[in-house]
């Protein structure tokens, strides 16, 4: 039978029967419009609570048309061009969609242009070089031969880049381009205040506003193809205006220069490790921002609705982890659900009444077409979030689109309405409280609290070659029985390490936010450490953690002695390296599967003898059973007194490492897979000396995990595929109880 509430449908016009059809059957207590809709009266007469997307800065082109330079802007890079005499031309749109995006040629472009030798990194004179406004080109003289040139220059935004991909990825056709506008200007900002009083006025029966969102966009640039060119979901590039700019520098007291934004082309991507300006700016920015989030939610709330915000589109500068955000007044914050790890970056927001997830699949055509089967995607991404929503409840659910697409795939209906009773049914069994997490872990990196659950991202849980090893520490951690946080290496340098931190995971790519950088040239962040680990503590590395981009010491991996393991980087090669036995038995990997006739191979083939020399390593075939992703090339180990537990191909892919009374951990790499999950959490009770609490609750199969509800009198068991399982699971008191659980299942008992 359904359940009714905590769900919210999309609607939209001309299709009230239906919607009322698939309330009752989703147990819906919500209807939303999707962008591009209204909502028929007849729904709005359903009594059930309405949910209003509100976009601030678009959707109004009578007023932008007629101050075009109140768009948003973004500094642009433009490609590089090789000086073959010593006048060099550099076109500035080559690469760019003109549809989306214009050169600002309003502002002065000698003073907020820059052009820059890229072969010395420095500046052109602003006397050197010309800007044809015809053609958009910059003519620079003076210039070097073979060497490279480049121009950053301001251009306006003149396409909301979220109805942009609405508008191609439907095919809108002729439709008119939402241009979006910038209420750092102040008529601007006086329109879009003085309309959403008008509007608030004008629909009464609206309960919650839901802002998609408010001012400024991540970085969404796209090119001449119409192609995603740059994206960053994190990225403060388009927040750009020469008012903003001069304010800052009065503020502040010194001048960002173009650079500062366009960072050689990484455009101040969340992996760099960030710098004082970018800091700034985020400062800067987020303080403009929240100052009129604030009246927006205050004018919602004197009109007697909710104030809800969307984590995505123009959420930039709203900074739902940094200090202060719970002094927005905002009632609710709603997310994209994409996996395990974007619903904790939802459900862990601070400072709001609830938060509520947006399932997948999107309600779009490139999903929901003839032939292809949605709810397989629907089942996959509420696995994937249901582990993690057991850990961090998130307090409503919902899908967004275009409600008649969904509706012509029966097998989806059904899907969606047992997703809906089950979330339901776990609210209701758990009073929305979390489960128990048994240990408390830190993730460590440049960025701490206020990218908490969003590092080693690019775009909104979209899979990256580069980024998949690291991605899966967050993904296992979502679901985890373990309470996470995440620090800063300030934290640690300004306050040391909390007592109540059990593990601290540090890991990632050399010279990246996530390893830190140059902030390990400071010996009192590899102290504080090093104590805290030989006093008990326990750290663990992935791929290359507390490394240092230049050889200093003799080491790369500044913390090469806690982990056992450090990076030969071409610089020691003729010291040898003399690699100890692998041991395959560990606590660690004991729920490891190792093909037993691989097993027997691996032992003929004399693996237990220690092997030398520059390659080192055991080598002719791995032992096998564990996924590391991408390979860290030359990691070996620092004595012969650390333990290898996996080390193929002249390289060390897992150790442990007794240092002090603390313990250390190298792993390669990590993708998110069961197997793996369940490795990093043995890893974390072997690493923090908790392995007498390991057993209690602990699943046999890694494909399914438990949640304890001690509050409630109960836990579950999930089965996170889409296959049925077979497992046990340990009780405290030593008994074990059997579950055999059908693809997706999830079952409940009283403890």
């Amino acid at each position: 039978m359904t359940s009714t509430g905590r769900f919210t449908l999309p609607s939209e016009e001309n299709f009230a029967e239906k919607t009322k059809e698939l309330a009752e059957l989703w147990g819906a207590d919500a209807i939303r419009n999707s962008d591009g809709t209204h909502l028929d009266e007849s729904v709005l007469a359903l009594g059930k609570k309405i949910y209003s997307a509100y976009f601030p800065t678009r959707a109004h082109n009578e007023w932008i048309t007629l101050h075009m330079d109140e768009t948003p802007q973004v500094y642009l890079l433009t490609g590089r061009v090789l000086a073959e005499a010593d006048i060099v031309d550099v076109p500035l749109m080559d690469g760019f969609f003109e549809e989306q995006l214009k050169p600002n040629r309003d502002a002065d472009p000698h003073k907020y242009w820059e052009v820059v030798d890229r072969t010395t990194n420095e500046v052109v004179d602003a006397s050197l070089w010309t800007l044809d406004e015809d053609t958009d080109t910059v003519h620079v003289s003076g210039a070097t031969p073979m060497h490279e040139y480049t121009v950053s220059f301001l251009a306006y935004i003149i396409w909301d880049p979220v109805e942009m991909y609405n508008h191609l990825t439907n095919g809108w056709g002729d439709k008119e381009h939402e241009i979006p506008f910038d209420i750092y200007h102040p008529a601007t900002r006086k329109f879009v205040f003085d309309t959403f009083e008008q509007w608030l006025k004008d629909n009464p029966q609206v309960d919650v506003v839901r802002f998609t969102t408010f001012f400024y966009q991540f970085t969404l640039l796209f090119d001449q193809k119409q192609r995603e060119k740059v994206v960053d979901w994190f990225g403060c590039a388009c927040t750009v205006s020469p008012a903003a700019l001069d304010d800052f520098e009065k503020e502040y007291g010194y001048r960002l220069r173009p650079e500062d934004f366009v960072d050689g082309g990484a455009y101040n991507s969340a992996w760099r490790v960030p710098r004082k300006a970018q800091r700034d700016w985020i400062d800067f920015l987020s303080g403009f921002v929240r100052t009129n989030v604030k009246k927006l939610a205050d004018m919602s709330h004197a009109a007697g609705k909710e104030a809800m915000m969307f984590l995505g589109d123009q959420w930039i500068g709203t900074e739902p982890y940094k200090d202060g955000f719970e002094d927005l007044g905002l009632d609710a914050v709603v997310g994209s659900i994409g996996d395990g790890t974007t619903t904790r970056m939802i459900a862990d927001i601070p400072g709001v009444k609830y938060t509520e997830g947006r399932f997948l699949p999107y309600f779009f055509p490139d999903t929901f077409y003839e032939g292809n089967d949605p709810s397989i995607e629907a089942w996959d991404n509420w696995r994937k979030a249901r582990r993690a929503i057991l850990r961090s409840p998130i307090a409503r659910m919902g899908y967004g689109g275009y409600l008649s697409l969904a509706a012509k795939f029966p097998k989806f209906v059904d899907t969606v309405t047992h997703i809906a009773d089950e979330f339901r049914d776990i609210h209701d069994r758990t009073g929305g409280v979390a489960a128990e997490g048994e240990l408390n872990v830190a993730i460590l990196n440049s960025w701490g609290k206020m990218r908490s659950w969003m590092a080693f991202t690019v775009a909104h849980a979209l899979p990256n070659k580069q980024t998949y090893s690291y991605y899966g520490i967050l993904e296992s951690l979502s679901g985890m029985r373990v309470n996470v946080r995440f620090i800063s290496f300030d934290d640690v340098l300004e306050h040391g390490v909390a007592d109540d931190i059990d593990v601290i995971i540090n890991g990632g790519p050399v010279d990246t936010a996530f390893t830190g950088g140059d902030v390990w040239k400071n010996p009192k962040l590899t102290e504080t450490l090093r104590a805290w680990v030989r006093g008990g503590g326990a750290f663990v590395g992935v791929g290359e953690p507390s490394s240092l981009a230049r050889f200093q010491a003799g080491r790369f991996f500044q913390l090469a002695d806690v982990l056992g393991v450090d990076e030969e980087r071409h610089q020691t090669l003729s010291v040898d390296k003399y690699f100890p036995a692998v041991t395959p038995e560990h606590f660690i990997t004991a729920d490891v599967h190792v093909d037993p006739a691989a097993r027997e191979a691996w032992e003929k083939a004399g693996y237990r003898i220690p092997l030398s020399g520059c390659g080192g390593g055991q080598g002719i075939k791995p032992l096998g059973g564990i996924d590391f992703g991408e390979p860290i090339a030359n990691t070996f180990p620092v004595n012969e007194d650390v333990t290898l537990l996996r080390a193929d191909g002249g390289q060390v892919q897992l150790a442990v490492n007794e240092y002090g009374k603390g313990r250390g951990v190298y792993v390669s790499g990590l993708p998110y897979s069961a197997a793996n999950a369940r490795l990093l959490e043995r890893i974390l009770f072997w690493a923090s000396h908790n392995e007498d609490k390991y057993t209690a609750y602990s699943s046999t199969n890694p494909e399914c995990e438990v949640a304890v509800f001690p509050d409630a009198g109960q836990y579950c068991v999930i089965n996170n595929t889409d296959r049925p399982q077979s497992t046990d699971v340990a009780l405290p008191d030593g008994s074990i109880e059997h579950f055999d659980l059908d693809q997706s299942a999830i079952a409940w008992r009283n403890l």
